[in-house]
């Protein structure tokens, strides 16, 4: 399937690789279908690019590699809505503010996006955890 992108231009996909937001994402809900794409030159990092709006496409980071004990309470209702079967079925991401300035470049680790890669259903979980916040920095200063 051919599908144009924000960054990359037109490429060609495979359908097995469509992750469905059953109730699309926050600000976003009209669009469901995104596809994981990677960043050239930066293997820490992944485009999740909307199939239904060119325009719309994330950055995602693994928040492991921002905090290595990044820890989170995924809901019984994300766990039942993504047939989530056990633990090493998932994959999460951060979604990434880039600004001009790299020094202002931030992650939200409160908000994790959640795959289940058996079957490519997703959702955004949005935590009641103040532990991590919306715009964790990812340059800091030693």
């Amino acid at each position: 399937m051919l599908i144009n992108t924000k960054f990359l231009g037109n490429i060609e996909i495979e359908e097995k690789d469509i992750i469905s937001f059953e109730h699309g994402l926050p600000g976003f809900n009209k669009l469901n279908n995104f596809v994981l794409l990677p960043v050239e030159g930066n293997e820490a990092l992944s485009y999740m690019q909307s199939l239904q709006e060119t325009n719309v496409c994330f950055i995602l980071i693994n928040p492991f590699l921002l905090v290595e004990d990044y820890e989170i309470d995924i809901s019984e209702d994300t766990v039942a809505n993504l047939k989530i079967d056990k633990p090493a079925d998932i994959c999460l991401y951060s979604i990434l503010t880039i600004t001009e300035d790299i020094k202002d470049i931030t992650a939200n680790l409160t908000a994790p996006i959640v795959v289940n890669t058996v079957n490519n259903k997703a959702a955004q979980e949005v935590l009641n955890d103040s532990r991590y916040g919306i715009k964790y920095k990812l340059y800091r200063e030693e």
